[in-house]
């Protein structure tokens, strides 16, 4: 299984590079220095599946921008995961590795694999540049995730990483206020989001 806020577990698995067109790795260790998002799904040439790789590729830049780097992971073979990325237009942008746990060890190791179908579910894991696990999502098959939302979480974890002492609150994003948790805000949490910063005083002209 797995721990929040404890390193992750290490991994190698093949995969296909869709922007050298190969088969390669992708390892913990190659992860290092920044945000790495492992995002299972059930599998290729399936319905659901391309529309949540789609809404990933869209968001592509913005998560780089971010620091972070994303590694689709299905039970298919890196071969059936080319078949794919080329015969689905949906997946005409996709540019991130497309990882293969084609044996099922990583998905059964993070407890999320399905002994009857022998597909993993749908979980997205963000682990932090030091190699520690940050967030888990894990949804029924019949819903996709929001890139968007995994988005706002990479840069809420990368603002409370670099801001030493502050926590982000509910559905924050890039700009909003955040908190500095203490006994002074305490049961006035409303108050602390909610105080502007004193203005600075004019200087007197001469």
């Amino acid at each position: 299984m797995y721990t929040i806020d404890a390193p992750f577990i290490d991994f190698s698995l093949e995969a296909y590079l869709p922007d050298k067109d190969k088969i390669g790795r992708v390892t913990r260790a190659s992860c290092k220095g920044k945000f790495a998002i492992l995002f299972f799904y059930p599998a290729d040439f399936t319905f659901v599946c391309p529309t949540e790789l789609a809404d990933l590729a869209a968001r592509q830049e913005e998560f780089a921008k971010a620091g972070a780097e994303i590694i689709a992971v299905s039970t298919d073979s890196a071969v059936v995961h080319r078949a794919w990325r080329v015969q689905e237009t949906l997946l005409q942008n996709v540019r991130f590795a497309m990882a293969s746990d084609c044996n099922g060890a990583l998905s059964r190791a993070l407890g999320i694999y399905d002994e009857k179908s022998g597909r993993s579910a749908r979980a997205s894991f963000v682990i932090d540049p030091e190699g520690v696990l940050r967030a888990v999502e894990i949804v029924s098959d019949a819903i996709g995730r929001s890139a968007g939302e995994l988005l706002r979480k990479v840069k809420a974890l990368s603002y409370v990483r670099t801001h030493k002492g502050k926590v982000c609150p509910a559905s924050w994003d890039e700009g909003a206020p955040t908190l500095a948790p203490s006994l002074k805000i305490s049961g006035r949490v409303e108050e602390a989001l909610t105080k502007r910063p004193a203005a600075a005083p004019r200087k007197k002209k001469r």
